[in-house]
């Protein structure tokens, strides 16, 4: 939690654990996250830097996906993962992924996804690199989610995780000159020089 920064959260409070169902009727000033019934506030809006990686892989996927079964989202989307032994109304687990694959077109709700995803991509910023690269990463690899990757702007590099027998195996970090294959969809393969084309050396 930011310190010295005003939030409106009447009745919510970072000390306690909240579900799916307490989500829905949040009223805070700023977009939250739950991760293990913990709320996680988003960062402020995503650089410039940050906006164009998303809007180059918002368009290959479109593309490549248009009129096939899988479907793709752009954050702000709700991602609400599903919890052995609970219904997704009491499901602690409740993200927006920066872009996000699903295959299972009965996943896709008007509230968003309610099921596992099979691909998720998050764009680290300054601040959610912890977040993305722990507290998420745990929670995608025990949720099940098959293909992870983890974009770094400042140095213009792709890590890849592929689950394997309920672990993350990294497959390798890519870098600006490389093509990366898509194990969720093997017909795909992205050239990273699509995505950092004309990106500002700036803050994520």
């Amino acid at each position: 939690m930011i310190k010295n920064e005003k939030i409106n959260e009447p009745d919510a409070h970072y000390d306690q654990l909240y579900t799916y169902e307490d989500y829905l009727n949040f009223s805070f000033d700023d977009s939250v996250e739950i991760i293990r019934g913990k709320i996680f506030r988003m960062s402020p809006a995503p650089g410039t830097a940050h906006q164009k990686i998303s809007r180059n892989f918002g368009g290959l996927l479109y593309n490549h996906l248009k009129g096939k079964r899988c479907q793709y989202s752009v954050a702000p989307f709700d991602v609400i993962l599903p919890v052995k032994g609970k219904d997704f109304m009491h499901s602690d687990r409740v993200v927006k992924p920066d872009l996000v694959v699903v295959c299972n077109p009965d996943y896709i709700k008007e509230k968003g996804c309610f099921g596992v995803p099979d691909w998720i991509i998050e764009i680290l910023s300054p601040h959610t690199t912890k977040k993305d690269l722990q507290d998420k990463f745990d929670l995608y690899e025990e949720s099940g989610v098959n293909e992870y990757w983890i974009v770094e702007p400042r140095n213009k590099t792709v890590e890849v995780f592929i689950l394997e027998e309920g672990t993350y195996r990294r497959v390798t970090a890519y870098v600006i000159d490389d093509l990366i294959p898509c194990y969720t969809l093997p017909e795909l393969t992205i050239d990273l020089r699509e995505i950092f084309e004309d990106e500002p050396d700036v803050t994520a």
